[in-house]
C-alpha cells in the first residue's frame, strides 16, 4: 500500500529507519537512539530492566512523538500517519491484559482486519481470507474455534501473533513475544517469526529479555542502558562479555553454541559457601 504522508527521506529505503530518536519523562530519558530493520529482518531490543525498551518501542510504533529525530517507514515519517495509516502499516503485539470477554481464537484473529473495515459493518470476503491465512500460518486451525481462555500460553503467543499478521502490516513490532513460555514454545515463536517476516518480507523488532534467543535468531540488536544505546550491530558485535557484565552487574562468558556457531551467554556469578 502507497502512503503519501509526510515528507520523505531523501533516498527513501524500504523498511525501518530510526535516526537519533530522543524522548523524556519526568524521571527517564531516551537518549538519541538510531537503528533500522530491512523487510525481512528481525531485530532485538535487549537491556537491563528500566533500560528504555518499552519506551523505544512505543516512540518507533507511533504511539510516541520522539522530542527529536525521525521514524521512517519505507520512506515516509510513521508520525506523519493518520491513525488508521498506522493502525493498517505497524503491527504492535503485546502480551495482553487480562481478557474481558472470551473470544474464539478465529474472532481473536479477526481482530487484526478492523483497520481495514472502516466504514464497512462486517469483514469482506477479502478481510476472511486474510484471517484464514494468519490462522493457519501459524499453526491454529485446529483450535480456530476454542476459546482463547481454554488455549496454552504459548498458543495464546501465537495468537496474538496471527492477529498482528492478519493486519498485514509492513512493520512487526514485539514486546517480549517469549515470556512466561518453556524453552521450546520460545523457540517455535522465534522460529516463526523469523519464516513470516522473510516470507511476507516484513521488518520486525523485538523486545526481550531472552539474550541466547536474540543471539540465534535476530539478524542485528541493539542494546540499551539506563536509556543509552550501548551496542547495535550483530551477536558477535554487541554480545561482549565485559559489557555485559558491566550492565548487568554479574559475571558472564561468552563462547560458541556448538549447534549453531552463535554467541551463547552463560552467567558465572560466584556460587555461595558451600554447607558443611
Amino acid at each position: 500500500m502507497a502512503v503519501n504522508s509526510g515528507p520523505r527521506t531523501p533516498n527513501p529505503e524500504p523498511g525501518l529507519h530510526v535516526h537519533a530518536v530522543a524522548f523524556r519523562y519526568p524521571h527517564f530519558e531516551l537518549a538519541p537512539t538510531s537503528f533500522a530493520a530491512k523487510p525481512g529482518e528481525v531485530v532485538a531490543v535487549v537491556g537491563p530492566n528500566g533500560s528504555g525498551k518499552s519506551t523505544l518501542l512505543a516512540v518507533v510504533s507511533g504511539r510516541l512523538k520522539p522530542l527529536s529525530g525521525k521514524v521512517w517507514l519505507d520512506g515516509s515519517d510513521i508520525h506523519r500517519f493518520s491513525l488508521g495509516e498506522r493502525a493498517r502499516l505497524v503491527g504492535l503485539a503485546r502480551q495482553e491484559a487480562p481478557l474481558l470477554f472470551s473470544f474464539d481464537v478465529q474472532e481473536f484473529v479477526r481482530q487484526g482486519r478492523h483497520p481495514h473495515v472502516g466504514g464497512r459493518l462486517f469483514e469482506s470476503p477479502e478481510d476472511e481470507r486474510w484471517v484464514e491465512w494468519a490462522i493457519t500460518q501459524t499453526d491454529l486451525a485446529s483450535l480456530a474455534q476454542r476459546r482463547v481462555t481454554e488455549i496454552s500460553g504459548g498458543e495464546f503467543q501465537r495468537a496474538i501473533l496471527a492477529r498482528t499478521l492478519a493486519q498485514r502490516p509492513r512493520l512487526v513490532l514485539l514486546d517480549e513475544p517469549t515470556a512466561h513460555l518453556d524453552i521450546g514454545y520460545q523457540i517455535e515463536m522465534l522460529r516463526l517469526l523469523r519464516r513470516l517476516a522473510a516470507a511476507e518480507r516484513f521488518a520486525s523488532v523485538i523486545v526481550t529479555h531472552e539474550l541466547n534467543l536474540a543471539a540465534e535468531f535476530a539478524d542485528a540488536i541493539l542494546l540499551l542502558d539506563a536509556g543509552r544505546s550501548l551496542a547495535n550491530g550483530s551477536a558477535e558485535q554487541v554480545l561482549q562479555a565485559e559489557l555485559l557484565g558491566r550492565i548487568f552487574r554479574t559475571p558472564v562468558l561468552v563462547d560458541r553454541n556448538p549447534a549453531s556457531g552463535r554467541p551463547r551467554i552463560t552467567w558465572a556469578a560466584a556460587r555461595g559457601p558451600e554447607s558443611g
